[in-house]
């Protein structure tokens, strides 16, 4: 019997969800052997410019994108934070409703890895949660050494431990929202319900991003 529940924290755009992102999703659970996984789109990212379509329809299309899924979930705690958001004030309001009995588990891309040194208050993150890095099928693992003068050895231990492999889905929801622009969409690019959602809100009809 394991002692601690695992739930893993899978922050976001999802600009639109697509059904890569639930398969990235699932394998994860598996992977990290988790008993719920958290959906929680971004009030916007800090690493774009543009500002993403407003979180009320991304959250209504995460919520029918995963109803009926089991230990799958939605929040809005970023949608309602005023910004800046951090990721560590995400993992606190988490911390603070599940409480010190549960893994948290954040996960990121490896691209993210370039410079998490640089992440807000990245020490207490660490201490908060596991960092978990998610590698696409066909891609080499991570290279956590040069890490090693900057954080713990039991953090670089943790984030070589954390890995979850993907498997490797040629999807975007950039290349999404340009399909959808010009009237189209890739089969099976979005889930049951996702683009009856799109077309009766009229979403991404003028993209240009």
């Amino acid at each position: 019997m394991r002692l601690h529940k695992k739930i893993i924290l899978f922050g976001g755009s999802f600009d639109p969800i697509h059904t890569g992102h639930l398969r990235v999703a699932h394998h994860a659970m598996g992977e990290l052997a988790a008993d719920e996984a958290i959906f929680i789109p971004a009030r916007r990212s800090p690493h774009k410019t543009e500002m993403p379509t407003p979180g009320e329809h991304r959250f209504a299309m995460i919520a029918k994108t995963i109803d009926g899924f089991d230990g799958f979930s939605v929040s809005d705690c970023e949608l309602r934070r005023p910004e800046p958001s951090y990721t560590l004030d995400t993992v606190r309001f988490f911390r603070k409703q599940f409480g010190d009995d549960v893994i948290l588990h954040w996960l990121i891309g490896a691209d993210q890895l370039g410079d998490l040194e640089k992440w807000y208050c990245v020490g207490d993150l660490l201490n908060e949660c596991r960092i978990s890095v998610m590698v696409r099928a066909g891609y080499s693992l991570p290279d956590f050494s040069r890490f090693r003068g900057l954080f713990s050895m039991a953090c670089v231990e943790q984030l070589e431990g954390d890995i979850v492999r993907t498997p490797r889905i040629d999807l975007s929801s950039t290349e999404i929202r340009r399909q959808l622009s010009c009237g189209g969409v890739p089969p099976d690019a979005l889930p049951t319900g996702v683009l009856q959602y799109i077309q009766q809100h009229h979403l991404y009809s003028c993209d240009k991003r």
